[in-house]
């Protein structure tokens, strides 16, 4: 007598669509097209995020309270936001959400006016919560202030020769002469702080922030070396102002992500870590992966860059730990990346079955993820339950 073959074990862990889908809409359509194949699959949905977009959902995804605040945005505007409180007490700020790329607002305001202060009074509140650990997701940020807006927002002041107020945004940072900590946050001391983020650039440089991410953001090739001196000039000065523990903070790793966010936290004493993996183990994707078949993956577009910490990797290496395999299923892949990818992935797929335009695909992304899902389970070899 045969015994009756069990039901396959899916996961489904990919980051967000940025700019059209939710990570939990992408799962959904994933497990849409799964279900036409075998509508009797056991689908485990995590969606996941890096510390861009999308974290605060995916950490909130398993419990915790969403809190609704109005800070400061990147252009200076009042900007309705939230950061969340996880149930063990746990912070969650995610900088796309205060000073984001895709914010029509403050992306309206030149590069040279935007700063991270909103940021720094999100910080603030979620002190005010209560909370002594507090994860930084600093992905999908328009600013590039060098974090001098996050320490202004804080409690921090910045002046001039003069002994004059001077504004934390990138046109001004070359006048700041002295820094004072006095008004300084002191719950900050008591506070562990946790950036997230898979950059490792420093803040200065031809690898710096303003090299590097300036330009995505509305930086100029003329002012590129404008707004690196004059990071740097800031940043000669905030390392003694901090003290011993701050020197050198400028060139760690991690000191250019999110246009200097990362500098600002390292003098506040953050650690960095893969925002990937914090969201992965806190919804527990490994203990999702285990008894899988098979997980799919994926994000907007996947690259070489793929391989350096985003959703996509962080999830096969999961995956692969568990001796799972993992596919990759992404909006667009480059070609060009394919041979890197495949020594990944078992297999890189996008969503589109012959030419169409960007904005077509982006408005019928989650039927095209559910095509695609299903044919990629047709071709996948999985139990059955006969």
């Amino acid at each position: 007598m045969s015994t009756p073959s069990r039901a396959p074990v899916i996961v489904i862990a990919p980051d967000s669509f940025k700019g059209s889908l939710s990570a939990a809409d992408v799962a959904a359509a994933i497990a849409a097209g799964i279900a036409r194949v075998h509508p009797g699959a056991e689908v485990r949905q995590r969606p996941m995020a890096d510390g861009g977009e999308g974290t605060l959902d995916a950490l909130l995804a398993g419990g915790g309270q969403r809190v609704a605040q109005t800070v400061q945005g990147a252009g200076g505007a009042p900007l309705k936001s939230s950061f969340g409180l996880l149930p063990d007490g746990t912070g969650v700020l995610e900088s796309a959400l205060v000073v984001s790329i895709t914010d029509p607002e403050g992306m309206a305001e030149p590069v040279a006016q935007r700063s991270t202060v909103g940021l720094g009074e999100q910080l603030r509140a979620a002190l005010e919560h209560g909370t002594r650990r507090i994860l930084i997701g600093l992905g999908g940020s328009s600013t590039n202030d060098g974090g001098a807006g996050l320490l202004v927002g804080l409690g921090a002041r910045l002046f001039d020769q003069a002994g004059q107020p001077v504004a934390p945004v990138p046109a001004e940072l070359g006048k700041v002469a002295s820094i004072d900590l006095s008004g300084l946050d002191a719950r900050l001391r008591d506070c562990e702080l946790v950036a997230m983020s898979d950059v490792n650039n420093p803040l200065c440089g031809p690898r710096g922030a303003s090299a590097v991410f300036g330009p995505q953001k509305g930086v100029s090739a003329a002012q590129v070396e404008t707004f690196d001196q004059a990071i740097a000039r800031f940043a000669a000065l905030a390392e003694p102002a901090f003290g011993a523990s701050a020197r050198g903070a400028a060139a760690r790793p991690g000191a250019g992500a999110a246009g200097g966010l990362g500098f600002a936290l390292q003098l506040l004493g953050a650690t960095f870590r893969s925002g990937a993996e914090v969201v992965a183990e806190s919804i527990g994707l490994a203990d999702a992966l285990h008894g899988a078949d098979w997980l799919i993956t994926g994000e907007g577009r996947s690259d070489v860059q793929t391989l350096s910490g985003k959703t996509p990797m962080v999830a096969a290496q999961f995956a692969q730990r568990a001796g799972v395999p993992a596919t990759l299923l992404s909006g667009a892949v480059d070609r060009s990346a394919l041979a890197s990818l495949n020594g990944v992935f078992t297999g890189c797929f996008s969503l589109t079955f012959g030419p169409t335009t960007l904005d077509e695909a982006i408005a019928n992304a989650a039927g095209l993820l559910a095509d695609s899902a299903e044919q990629l389970t047709r071709l996948h070899s999985l139990p059955s339950l006969g």
